[in-house]
């Protein structure tokens, strides 16, 4: 629609007008000077059902609890200080899951188990559910100081799973398109059952929270150990609009959850996806992690700045396949005036960061996959808002605000995974890169790629 109509058009969704803007310039120019009147949110089911009816901050309209709720996440909960003071949980959560995968490797090779191995010394593996293991122990731990998954676990890896099903429903729905939304008089009809399972799995995220809420307030230790620690020292006196302190530590807790782990779990799916269907752009970031570090040690965090081909290859993968390629709908607040055209106030706002991030314009070949485009003529570009050619994690008041920390964890775990294990496809078959329709862009099909190790059995 954007090569037919242009860079900015409307479309009608039910009874709304909506505004698809896929130029860069007017992204930035809207993120400038309109920023504040496009930093609101327009009320959808979906966000009412599973969002605690909009207390949760990601989908909360623009205004003081907003302001307190984005100013205490992006200050206390996801600070440079506070991430420094967490990075032990993703360093020891990411050792323990290469030595897990290792482990794996050792019992199908040697013990032969479930006959997934090959003659050359390499097992099947379903790096999906990896990623998303590994992602979401770090995320748990992180907010609730729980390991569900693996040999550390501290929980039930039941419980684990139905949370982490809970979680994924959750982003599923947020992408669901519900008739109410688009034509309000549907609203009691529920047509689809939508909203109806959407109260389901409210319902389930709810539970699992409030036991952890629960537990964390009786608990003897003073100490801040989590985030759930830290929203419950921190949200005393905070004006919260009147709402409850257990529902906004409760939504906070989900939103950095699901939003985070699954945001990551995509990305890493991608990035290696990207990387087994290019084997020389694999086989030059082993190259550059063996420069780097060595075969001697395992990679520290301390080594990723000196990793420029590694990061342009998870800036190329955000560049071609950004989690949210549309971002989060806004909506206008005040009428303004875009390149001399009116928008009026209540008009919907979709960036279309996935066009953006293919503009032939800027970016040559656009859809070819070429991280060296970040090594030389993009390479002073980054992905944190400055760059309106590049804003996989969103502009303005609205964006992201656990890039830092994804980024980190992007890069940790794709080069801890480089450097540990050979990878190599199934009987040389490209990966299949079908996308889901949602809010974010997940992988339709398992991953399923054959892995070896590559450094001595003592680093494991």
């Amino acid at each position: 629609m954007a090569d037919k109509y242009g860079p900015a058009f409307t479309i009608r969704i039910g009874v709304h007008r909506a505004l698809v803007v896929s130029d860069w310039k007017l992204a930035k120019h809207l993120s400038t000077v309109h920023d504040v009147h496009i930093s609101t949110r327009p009320k959808f089911r979906a966000a009412k059902h599973l969002g605690y009816d909009y207390i949760m901050f990601a989908f909360s309209p623009y205004g003081p609890y907003w302001r307190h709720m984005r100013k205490l996440t992006s200050t206390e909960l996801l600070s440079t200080r506070r991430l420094e003071q967490l990075k032990g949980i993703r360093v020891a959560e990411i050792e323990t899951s290469v030595k897990e995968l290792y482990k794996v490797w050792t019992k199908r090779f040697y013990l032969g188990e479930n006959k997934k191995s090959d003659h050359s010394g390499q097992v099947l593996v379903e790096m999906k559910k990896w990623f998303g293991d590994i992602t979401f122990n770090v995320f748990l731990q992180m907010v609730v100081g729980k390991r569900y998954f693996g040999t550390r676990a501290v929980g039930d890896e039941k419980q684990g799973r139905r949370c982490q099903k809970a979680l994924r429903d959750f982003f599923n729905f947020l992408g669901v398109f519900v008739p109410a939304d688009a034509l309000p008089f549907l609203r009691r009809l529920d047509i689809g059952g939508y909203e109806k399972a959407m109260k389901e799995v409210a319902k389930e995220m709810d539970s699992l929270v409030e036991e952890w809420l629960q537990e964390h307030r009786l608990k003897k230790e003073t100490k801040e150990e989590d985030f759930i620690d830290a929203m419950l020292s921190q949200i005393e006196g905070m004006d919260l609009n009147g709402f409850s302190a257990d529902s906004v530590i409760k939504s906070t807790c989900m939103t950095l959850m699901a939003g985070g782990a699954d945001t990551v779990t995509t990305m890493l799916t991608w990035v290696l996806s990207l990387m087994m269907n290019h084997p020389h752009v694999l086989k030059m970031a082993q190259e550059e992690l063996d420069s780097v570090v060595g075969k001697e040690r395992r990679v520290n965090e301390s080594d990723i700045k000196n990793l420029a081909y590694l990061q342009a290859v998870v800036k190329e993968t955000l560049r071609l396949y950004p989690a949210g390629p549309l971002g989060a709908p806004r909506i206008f607040t005040k009428d303004c005036t875009l390149s001399g055209f009116h928008i009026p106030n209540g008009t919907w706002l979709f960036i279309n960061i996935w066009k953006i991030q293919r503009d032939p314009q800027v970016w040559s070949s656009p859809d070819e996959f070429k991280p060296e485009r970040f090594t030389n003529s993009h390479k002073d570009y980054d992905v944190l808002g400055q760059d309106y050619e590049l804003i996989p994690f969103g502009v303005g008041r609205r964006i992201c605000p656990g890039t830092n920390f994804g980024l980190q964890m992007l890069h940790l775990v794709l080069a801890n995974l480089l450097h540990s294990f050979e990878l190599s496809n199934v009987s040389n078959r490209e990966i299949d890169m079908t996308e889901k329709a949602g809010l974010t862009n997940v992988k339709a099909t398992p991953l399923e790629i054959l892995i070896s190790p590559r450094l001595p059995s003592s680093l494991y």
